[in-house]
């Protein structure tokens, strides 16, 4: 039986310091041609919350929040109901805020202004009291990055290319939309080009970053190598906080703590439209696995596949 194949995109597979596997494959964009290279830049759509958790932990080493702060204190006009929420609860995905289906008015591909998109979260109730269940929930990490700007007096992307980029080296990772960004993928379904989502402001936090293959490498030895945070913080940052419900699978800061292809990981995916990806570093065996695609289709067998 054939490998199962990566059709565009980049997959990266490191034990150690040694790469074992580096592959980049087909185009960034079909109307143009233009293939994938080393250079191409992916969204990782959902792996951005890793970021966002950063961010957050990098303020409450300094003193600007703290996680058990009530997120009104970071937040314009917060509702009543959210009043028991804090970053700790939104972090963890236990506040009780809902995912994108809780909120059908929300075009995920339409840009909103910041103000009102927070009044259309504060206008669904909470599916449960903060801390008593688990929801995944994208607007949580949305609210995460307005509580940033609000903590640092700086607009959330430039926080991220100051304060998280640049000390990693993380020289082809950014924020936010890519207009007039060089080497950026479009993103595809069904091998048709497909509009981005909205990155400046709907999925601030939540799902806005753009990687290189070897920066998302690179990202993984924050959890790795404790780098960026101090001892304290990184060890909170993917410590199993909250039990997801599925069998030995908790989530910490912007990460999920379990089993992945059999082994100890921990990891995070992403699927926004027309992209999807993949971040994990498997403590046991020291191998870390990246794989970004700009198109919606991706052979579920590949990571097994990979590891074995």
């Amino acid at each position: 039986m054939p490998k199962p194949s990566l059709d565009r995109g980049v997959l990266l597979l490191a034990q150690g310091d040694e790469i074992l596997t580096s592959r980049v494959t087909g185009a960034a964009d079909a109307a143009t041609a233009s293939p994938c290279t080393p250079a191409t830049r992916f969204q990782i759509a959902s792996i951005s919350k890793q970021m966002a958790a950063v961010a957050v932990l990098l303020l409450a080493e300094r003193g600007a929040l703290r996680l058990d702060d009530p997120i009104g204190r970071w937040l314009p006009d917060p509702p009543a109901a959210w009043s028991g929420i804090t970053p700790h609860h939104l972090l963890t995905h236990t506040s009780g805020l809902g995912h994108w289906e809780e909120y059908p008015m929300i075009d995920l591909a339409e840009p909103a202004e910041p103000d009102k998109l927070l009044a259309v979260f504060a206008g669904v109730p909470p599916l449960f009291a903060p801390g008593t269940g688990w929801h995944y929930s994208s607007p949580g990490y949305v609210l995460l990055a307005r509580a940033v700007e609000r903590a640092s007096g700086r607009p959330y992307a430039a926080f991220l290319a100051e304060e998280v980029f640049a000390p990693l080296g993380m020289t082809g990772s950014f924020a936010g939309g890519a207009a007039g960004r060089d080497d950026v993928a479009t993103g595809h379904e069904g091998g048709r080009p497909v509009p981005s989502w909205d990155l400046d402001t709907v999925s601030m936090g939540a799902g806005d970053v753009w990687c290189t293959g070897a920066d998302l490498l690179t990202w993984l030895d924050v959890p790795r190598r404790g780098r960026l945070l101090g001892p304290a913080a990184a060890a909170v940052l993917t410590a199993p906080h909250a039990p997801t419900g599925r069998p030995g699978e908790a989530y910490g800061y912007g990460f999920f703590v379990g089993r992945l292809a059999g082994e100890r990981a921990v990891h995070h995916s992403g699927d926004n439209g027309g992209y999807k990806a993949l971040a994990a570093w498997f403590p046991d065996s020291d191998r870390r696995l990246v794989v970004l695609t700009n198109q919606a289709e991706i052979d579920p067998a590949l990571l097994k596949a990979e590891l074995e």
